[in-house]
Parts: C-alpha cells; structure tokens; sequence
C-alpha cells in the first residue's frame, strides 16, 4: 500500500484511508489525471460521473470543485450555526463519506466536527469503548427510541451494512458526536 502520509490534511476528516473515503489504488485522476497511489472512494455530487475517478489532491486543493462543479457533502447535512465558510470547505474541498440515508455532520462550539469514521458496534467496542454509552443515550434521546430498542440497534450496528454510528468529534472541546443512520 502506497503511504498515506504523503495525502494533504483534511482538518473535517482527517484519516480518510481509514473511514473508506480514500483507497489505495493506481487509476489516474480524472481531473489532474496523475496516478498517485490513492483515489476518493466517497460520494461525488456533480454532472459527470467522477465516482472513484478523483485524486485526494485534487480535492484538497479545490481544483475538483472548481474544474468539475463536484462537491462531496451535501450543504444540506450540516446544523443551521455552522459558518458558511466551514459548509464551502467540507463541500467543496474535504472527502464525504457514505451513509444510508442522507448524511448528517454534526457541529460544536460553532464550528462544524471532524469525521471519524463509520462504526459498528466491533469497531466501537475495540477502538472507542468508553464511547458505548454515549452512542446508547444518542439513541435513546436523538432517535426517541426506549432503551430496550436502543440497546438492540446499539448490539446490531455495522460498519458496512445498516444501521452505523457515524463517530466524530469536536476539533474544540473534542466531546464526540454521533450520528446513527440505517435504512
């Protein structure tokens, strides 16, 4: 696998190999066409179809944007408090990522949350345990569901099939937010 210190730093996602928006891979961009070990994996919203066609690069430096019209969150996923600039930068020049249904990005302390990734309850257990709980109350309190109900979603979340904690966390004050998605 190519290194992936070499990829620009994305301040809202900032380990886009491991949540799945970027991969390894030897296909040229379809916007700079250079092969450099790496393509976006994630959501393009644009009129061509640039799915797994664009370079981290490109997208970093807003050149995917400006060139194709591509975006790779919807505007529409974020709190009404989040700065219009902070939207226009995870928009136009951070990876999205995959949900169920449309995608949701949360906000803290008036900015907009880094991504952390897609979780099922394996991944939650092994990499966040002390976040079992939080994700369990986000259940109860965010999706009005009772906590016998909760507790069966928190035991059947998946990383690649629904329903999925999506974890992040506050750049901040770094308290986590979730946001649970499924079909």
């Amino acid at each position: 696998m190519p290194d992936s210190s070499t990829l620009p730093h994305f301040r809202y996602h900032p380990d886009p190999v491991e949540t799945g928006s970027v991969t390894a891979s030897d296909a040229a961009c379809a916007r700079c066409g250079e092969r450099r070990g790496f393509i976006y994996a994630g959501p393009v919203y644009a009129v061509g179809d640039f799915g797994d066609a664009l370079c981290p690069w490109c997208i970093a430096d807003g050149s995917a944007h400006e060139s194709l019209g591509a975006t790779f969150v919807d505007s529409e996923a974020f709190a009404p408090d989040t700065p219009d600039a902070v939207i226009a930068e995870i928009c136009e020049r951070t990876p999205g990522f995959a949900a169920w249904q449309a995608e949701e990005w949360p906000s803290c302390c008036g900015d907009a949350t880094a991504f952390l990734g897609p979780y099922g309850i394996a991944e939650l257990r092994a990499k966040h345990r002390e976040l079992e709980g939080f994700v369990l109350s986000q259940m109860i309190y965010g999706l009005d569901i009772s906590r016998g109900a909760a507790t069966r979603m928190l035991d059947s979340l998946r990383r690649d099939t629904s329903p999925t904690a999506y974890l992040f966390k506050c750049l901040h004050c770094e308290q986590p937010q979730v946001h649970v998605d499924h079909t």
